[in-house]
């Protein structure tokens, strides 16, 4: 069974890090994009860092460039997202998602398209 499991979500104050883990066990490494979005309450989900795994070109919503980063493990089969500096506004729960295709850098930077989710990890970050 494909399936993607989150983890490393916790609460930290305005400033800290946190690194998210995503186990992605069942899928293939090639021709595959992989992403991490985040949905706060009352907002739509966004995304916000993805990576082509095959060539590991990475792409950031502007909101999170220069504190996030985006990096796979092939070996481990694992999606990690290193957030640094972290901003109350970071605060949401947090999602893994992949999707299959070529490549192309409109699609890499969209968002668009993803279509299989983990169950997401809460990030909470205080004042």
């Amino acid at each position: 069974t494909q399936q993607l499991v989150e983890s490393g979500g916790g609460s930290v104050q305005a400033g800290g890090s946190l690194k998210l883990s995503c186990d992605v066990s069942g899928y293939s490494v090639s021709y595959r994009y992989m992403g991490w979005f985040r949905q706060a309450p009352g907002k739509e989900r966004e995304g916000v860092a993805s990576i082509y795994t095959r060539s590991g070109v990475t792409a950031y919503v502007d909101s999170v460039k220069g504190r996030f980063t985006i990096s796979q493990d092939a070996a481990k089969k694992t999606l990690y997202l290193q957030m640094n500096s972290l901003k109350p506004e970071d605060t949401a729960m947090y999602y893994c998602a992949v999707k299959f295709g070529v490549y192309s850098y409109i699609d890499l930077a969209s968002f668009k398209g993803f279509n299989s989710w983990g169950q997401g990890t809460q990030v909470s970050v205080s004042t």
